[in-house]
């Protein structure tokens, strides 16, 4: 393969946000699935070769399913599970909801047969790429979890793992030379500092030695040169933003209606005028939402209002001209 090298003043798009990732790693081109397989082994600590991608929703070419996260789901040669996904804006929460969809990951297995039992399990790996927060307090930025008694320093040696990965942690590890980093540090530093042209010389350096990140780069490098494919993945991107936002405006506001009602009915002293309050400001909520074109489930989950109810102000909309 031609060496991949990037130029100073290349604009190279942003591999830590979660279509980009998914774009890059999910395609299922030899390139995407070399650096895939190369980026899941240096994580695991052993050499595994992804052979196929399970579940690749939302697609690579469709990021408007704004309820899915962007993982990859997929699975080894050998038949180990193995999810990996980038989280950009991680929540707080985000290390238990791993321990949850990490137990689903091999709960998913289907042991049922004659031929098979607990011993045809395969390993699960749930692995979290995490940028901009740091969930835990020491300052390594790579983590991997398993069952384990602290009391007396005993793994139970099952065969799940959480992996975390925090790229907010690596102000150290940069400043060490290439050849002083392992392969863990090689990845992280290349997803961290990738869009950063003053680390572009051990950006390079860094693609020159690990085929894996060579490949990933190649295919950022293409997204990055084709206008139309990277103005559809900045133009989705644009649609989830403004999805969130929508959602974080309808919750603002149901919130303020809320207060704003309840300040109102006790003043008034009155139950019933405190009820009918809150259903006129929920009212007044979901009018709100559906002039910002929002669907009627949407709406109907953060008001709480009936179906009817919504429809009913769909029709008064309607009716005057709204």
């Amino acid at each position: 393969m031609k060496t991949i090298h990037f130029e100073q003043d290349d604009d190279i798009i942003d591999i830590r946000k979660d279509n980009i990732f998914k774009a890059v790693f999910a395609r299922g081109t030899e390139p995407s699935m070399i650096a895939l397989s190369k980026l899941v082994s240096a994580l695991i600590g052993r050499e595994v070769e992804i052979e196929n991608i399970v579940a690749n929703e939302p697609s690579v070419d469709n990021v408007r399913d704004r309820q899915l996260r962007f993982d990859i789901n997929c699975r080894a040669e050998n038949g180990e599970l193995v999810n990996v996904e980038m989280c950009f804006y991680p929540k707080p929460f985000e290390p238990v909801r791993l321990e949850f969809h990490a137990g689903k990951l091999f709960i998913g297995q289907d042991i049922r047969g004659k031929d098979k039992g607990y011993n045809y399990l395969k390993r699960a790996y749930q692995i979290a790429i995490m940028a901009n927060r740091r969930f835990f307090e020491n300052e390594s930025f790579y983590h991997s979890f398993e069952y384990y008694d602290p009391e007396n320093k005993i793994s139970l040696g099952g065969k799940t793992r959480i992996i975390t990965l925090e790229l907010s942690k690596l102000e150290k590890v940069v400043e060490k030379s290439v050849n002083e980093m392992d392969t863990k540090e090689h990845w992280a530093v290349f997803l961290e500092y990738l869009t950063d042209t003053s680390k572009r010389d051990i950006i390079n350096e860094i693609l020159e030695r690990e085929e894996g990140i060579a490949m990933a780069g190649k295919v950022v490098q293409t997204i990055s040169r084709d206008e139309e494919e990277r103005a559809r993945i900045m133009r989705d991107e644009k649609i989830l933003l403004d999805w969130y936002s929508e959602m974080a405006y309808a919750k603002q506001e149901k919130q303020r209606l809320i207060e704003e009602t309840r300040r109102e009915a006790q003043a008034q002293g009155l139950q019933e005028g405190r009820q009918q309050g809150m259903q006129q400001g929920m009212q007044q909520v979901a009018r709100n939402l559906l002039s910002e074109g929002l669907p009627i489930e949407v709406i109907q989950r953060t008001t709480g209002l009936s179906t009817e109810t919504i429809q009913s102000l769909i029709i008064d909309r309607i009716v005057n001209g709204l």
